[in-house]
């Protein structure tokens, strides 16, 4: 079991939050290695790694401005490219896609298509590139078949300002919008979110509050700005979560679609960790796509079913390449423990159930 290193390169509050010393210390009791990299030095010597797990988005979206991001980045990619043996979760365009809302919601307005059997779309939505399409937007909202109300979120899907959204409820006050933005057609969903937390090919969900019902159609209510985090959170209790107490329950998610979904996006992201937040229109029962996320959000998370392991997979396939010999039973069991504590030391306080 000697040799085999994981490198992680994290955000502070992420190390934090994983007890990455406490993490380091069962992997070293299982002959794993636990190696915290640091991107400022060069990476060759603070290797080799067997596998890479980070979350670079702080520095993915300073790079956009910010050469010495750029630099850092570059020297990250370049070692990865040395290193095919390496396996990395996940890679690095792969995650910039999900970081950009214009991207991402891309990908989301295809599924319809690919998933046409499992009834699963995403409602309509607009690019607002700047303050210049301001003049157009209104006629453009139609002609896209968007509905009011309408839900804004910007751009940038990383960091505190990305949970600031707002509800738009007619042409008159898309002046409160402030581009680079989506507008996203708001769907009824009886105020129930589901985060669907995608791991290799395994997925598990939550269940979140969420945005109560709201006529459809324009009116004169004034826009409603708010954080997506605190009204999302699972003890949250706020009057735009409450729901009449007359609305039905709605069904849950179907495990087959879900399961769909998650295989589906695996191979339009190229990626084995991402989070994927699904709504139920109340109205056609419907399973509505409205956000998809990097590196889920594993501050809701204190447990993971039993579950055979992404890690193991991968390391298994390149087997020959990672360690000498054959991989033996006692390895791959070694290994799905290392996969359960692997997860479960990204979390903290919550419970997952498996779909």
């Amino acid at each position: 079991m000697s040799g085999r290193r994981v490198g992680f390169c994290l955000s502070d509050k992420k190390r934090r939050r994983m007890n990455l010393d406490a993490f380091a210390e069962f992997c070293a009791a299982h002959g794993v290695e636990v190696v915290e990299i640091d991107l400022t030095q060069p990476l060759t010597p603070q290797g080799p790694f067997n596998v890479i797990v980070h979350k670079l988005s702080d520095v993915i979206v300073e790079a956009e401005h910010d050469s010495q991001s750029q630099q850092l980045l570059a020297n990250f990619q370049s070692y990865v490219s040395s290193h095919p043996g390496t396996v990395l979760l996940d890679p690095l365009p792969a995650m910039t896609q999900l970081l950009d809302r214009f991207a991402s919601y891309g990908i989301m307005s295809k599924l319809h298509n690919s998933l046409r059997d499992w009834r699963i779309c995403s409602p309509p939505y607009l690019e607002v590139h700047s303050a210049a399409d301001l003049s157009s937007i209104e006629q453009t909202v139609t002609t896209r078949g968007l509905s009011f109300p309408l839900i804004c979120k910007t751009r940038v899907a990383h960091g505190s300002l990305s949970h600031e959204m707002s509800l738009i409820f007619s042409a008159g006050s898309l002046a409160d919008i402030h581009p680079p933005c989506v507008l996203q057609s708001f769907v009824n969903h009886g105020a129930v979110l589901h985060k669907v937390f995608v791991v290799g090919d395994k997925y598990f969900c939550v269940e979140r509050p969420s945005l109560k019902n709201f006529p459809s159609g324009p009116c004169d209510r004034k826009t409603i700005f708010f954080n997506s985090h605190q009204v999302s959170k699972p003890e949250s209790s706020s009057d735009l979560t409450a729901l009449d107490e007359q609305m039905p329950c709605l069904p849950p998610p179907s495990s087959q679609a879900v399961a769909a979904l998650a295989s589906e996006l695996r191979v339009q992201l190229g990626m084995a960790l991402f989070g994927v937040d699904v709504i139920i229109n109340i109205h056609t029962h419907t399973l509505t796509v409205i956000d998809i996320n990097i590196f889920p959000g594993t501050e809701t998370v204190t447990r993971v079913m039993d579950t055979t392991s992404l890690i193991l997979q991968k390391w298994k396939s390149r087997a020959t390449a990672l360690f000498p010999g054959d991989l033996k039973a006692e390895m791959e069991q070694r290994y799905v423990q290392f996969l359960r504590m692997f997860i479960y030391r990204f979390t903290s306080d919550g419970v997952f159930s498996e779909c």
